[in-house]
């Protein structure tokens, strides 16, 4: 009776503290923070028990994710972050909101954003709430933070130096020749001058997949599809729990969708192993070899016997990062560029003149690229209305001061990119418009804040890997150009959407005649 009574009050005992941490956690801490952060002038829509403003963000989005844009409207705002919308119009550019018991900071000031964006004392960590997110990534030199960072970012950075960028267009021409040369038979099929429909958005994927594939980790796209399918499969599982309620606890439950994260991910490292593998076996031979993976391999199995710069684990988490960032964001960018340019023939027009001068009708050299100006402020133009992420999040690493606003520790810092880009304070008031011209003196000149483009996102945490993307882009855009007409197939239906990066529902159903 004695050890039942006292098994029993130990386990009250838990219960009692468990339910008193869930009450401040739920009940008595956002309260709380609600009332400080509206004393310092920061509203925001009012907290609900446990599940925060998640239900009226999903209220929003699903009523925007039925609208349909006319093609030379660009503001897809109301479709895919419809709350920041409201909430800002309601509150103002500084405001919090709530993703279940976690307060969201949203900040729409660009001066606030460089402050958090520049800083280089570790105040504004990534923010890993997400678990299928980290899955998806992995803890690469995207999600990791402080010495971390710094450690994996020395071993990356030579990859991507210019020097090496400019070898790898030969490959990237490569893969885009092999691309376009099944649009030829496709027209060759329709016949003449007969116009073929190619579906362009899923044609950029498998490019940008063999590029990457190619350039970062000398496989092919065929090695890689496997990775590749497995990571579409983790970014939309990963981006079905973004308005759910993250419970710790529950990450590591059965459920049906940890159940299937778990799978995918044991399959993509496995298939990572099998690419390191392969590479390490040939070592003796061909040594590691001087693209991303052999310096990163390179740096894994130091000589001397000195410490790994990188360990095997996080060797396949950066093979997770670039795999997918590699190639995910580029492919939406050519996609934007391409809907763009039918939409804008004069602009196609103007780009092929300058391709044609500049490279004539031989593969762009990298010295070429850099001459293409237009073609360069035609993307940036295109990032700015379409950037593949619409939202960039840092975390308070401690109570601080942000804005001249108290901040708590844990707070998420939101910086709706896609808002900012259409600021009208920061563009002018023809920020809705396409207008590739505002480029024409460079990108820190183009709006009213010399950091007002964030497709990249900016300061030291800027992208590792934007001029490699710049690059590819640049390459894809002018051989396209050099080769076929763009026009608009009357079946697209003009409706962006957001699945982390930024895409079209419907695809993009594309007319091509051959020059």
């Amino acid at each position: 009776m004695g050890l039942a009574w006292m098994v029993a009050a130990a386990v009250a005992a838990v219960l009692a503290s468990w339910a008193f941490n869930a009450l401040v956690h739920l009940v008595w801490r956002p309260y709380a923070i609600t009332r400080r952060l509206r004393a310092q002038g920061v509203r925001g829509p009012d907290y609900r028990f446990l599940t925060g403003n998640l239900g009226e963000m999903k209220r929003l989005r699903a009523e925007g994710a039925g609208v349909t844009l006319d093609v030379g409207d660009h503001d897809f705002i109301p479709m895919v972050q419809p709350h920041h919308r409201k909430w800002i119009s309601l509150y103002g550019r500084t405001f919090v909101y709530w993703n279940g018991a976690t307060p969201n900071v949203c900040v729409a000031d660009v001066n606030v954003v460089r402050q958090v964006l520049f800083d280089r004392t570790g105040l504004y960590p990534k923010n890993l709430m997400n678990p299928h997110v980290t899955r998806l990534l992995g803890k690469g030199l995207v999600l990791t933070d402080g010495d971390d960072w710094k450690r994996h970012r020395k071993v990356v950075h030579p990859a991507f130096n210019m020097d090496k960028l400019k070898m790898m267009t030969g490959t990237m021409s490569d893969c885009a020749l092999s691309m376009m040369s099944e649009w030829e038979a496709q027209q060759a099929k329709a016949g003449g001058d007969a116009e073929a429909e190619v579906e362009l958005s899923s044609q950029f994927e498998e490019l940008t997949a063999d590029v990457i594939s190619h350039t970062a980790f000398g496989s092919s796209y065929e090695e890689g599809k496997r990775v590749f399918l497995a990571q579409r499969e983790l970014q939309f599982l990963a981006f079905s729990t973004f308005f759910n309620v993250q419970i710790p606890v529950f990450r590591y439950l059965p459920t049906e969708k940890n159940r299937m994260t778990w799978k995918l991910d044991k399959q993509v490292r496995g298939m990572l192993m099998d690419i390191i593998k392969a590479r390490l076996a040939s070592k003796d031979t061909a040594g590691y070899g001087n693209d991303l993976l052999g310096l990163m391999l390179e740096a894994c199995a130091p000589e001397h016997g000195e410490t790994p710069v990188l360990s095997m684990d996080e060797i396949i988490d950066e093979c997770k990062t670039f795999f997918f960032a590699g190639h995910d964001t580029t492919s939406h960018l050519l996609t934007w560029a391409a809907f763009l340019l039918s939409t804008h023939p004069e602009w196609q027009d103007r780009l092929r003149e300058e391709v044609r001068r500049e490279c004539g009708d031989e593969v762009p050299t990298g010295d070429a690229l850099n001459k293409l100006a237009l073609v360069n402020m035609f993307l940036l133009e295109t990032l700015r209305l379409y950037g593949p992420v619409s939202v960039i999040q840092r975390k308070a690493g401690s109570d601080l001061d942000l804005g001249g606003v108290r901040v708590p520790e844990g707070a998420i810092f939101t910086i709706p990119i896609a808002t900012i880009h259409r600021d009208k304070e920061v563009w002018g008031e023809d920020a809705g418009e396409f207008k590739p011209e505002r480029f024409q003196n460079g990108v820190t000149r183009a709006g009213k804040h010399p950091n007002a483009l964030l497709s990249f996102s900016v300061g030291p945490r800027s992208c590792i890997g934007q001029n490699f993307a710049m690059i590819e882009a640049k390459a894809v855009v002018a051989m396209i150009l050099q080769r076929f007409v763009l026009k608009l197939s009357p079946r697209y239906v003009h409706s962006p959407m957001d699945v982390i990066t930024l895409r079209p529902r419907h695809g993009l159903p594309m007319l091509l005649r051959r020059l």
